[in-house]
């Protein structure tokens, strides 16, 4: 007798279990979220912006010069703008650490983001390395070159105001924004 209960029971669990697995699969068929969105995008369906090159020069007079103010600038700046171009472009070319950096500043002057370098970083999830805590990992001194010119005013993103990896992201919002440029691993949008 207690052999039976217990095989209904078992019986029980697994239709309750495949029910809500396939209940789960009529409603992301339905609305189309599907476990990995968007499907992988081929470089050639990409806007003909052409790529970066790796070894683009800087700017003449870029290397040392840092003369922002205000809002912008400071070694404080300098300092957590590197943080955040180590932890999101470490593996990047030098010339996609720039844009990383330049892509702060541009939503430091953007009216839709917070005013200041710590308050764009720090914004609630906005970049991933202040959340998982890479963001506090040491700094290169590659990074800390790229955040200064940076600053100096070097945007190979182009005004962009968002970055991402392809391979990686998983947000359908983000591939709504228009893409601007391809550098390295990294595209770069408004």
């Amino acid at each position: 007798m207690s052999r039976l209960r217990i095989r209904r029971e078992s019986a029980f669990f697994v239709v309750v279990v495949l029910t809500v697995a396939i209940v789960g699969l009529v409603v992301a068929w339905l609305t189309g979220r599907w476990f990995q969105y968007p499907p992988a995008i081929e470089w050639p369906d990409l806007p003909s912006v052409p790529a970066v090159q790796e070894y683009a020069p800087a700017p003449f007079g870029m290397e040392e010069a840092i003369p922002v103010t205000g809002r912008v600038g400071g070694q404080d700046a300098v300092q957590l703008l590197a943080r955040l171009i180590q932890a999101e472009a470490a593996n990047e070319p030098y010339v996609g650490k720039v844009a990383v950096g330049a892509v702060v500043l541009n939503r430091v002057r953007h009216a839709s983001f917070p005013n200041t370098i710590p308050g764009v970083i720090f914004q609630p999830r906005a970049f991933q390395p202040v959340a998982n805590g890479r963001i506090w990992l040491p700094v290169e001194q590659d990074s800390y070159r790229a955040a200064r010119q940076a600053l100096a005013g070097w945007d190979p993103s182009h005004g962009s105001l968002y970055f991402w990896n392809p391979a990686k992201s998983t947000s359908p919002w983000v591939w709504t924004r228009t893409i601007i440029t391809r550098i390295g691993r990294h595209v770069f949008a408004r």
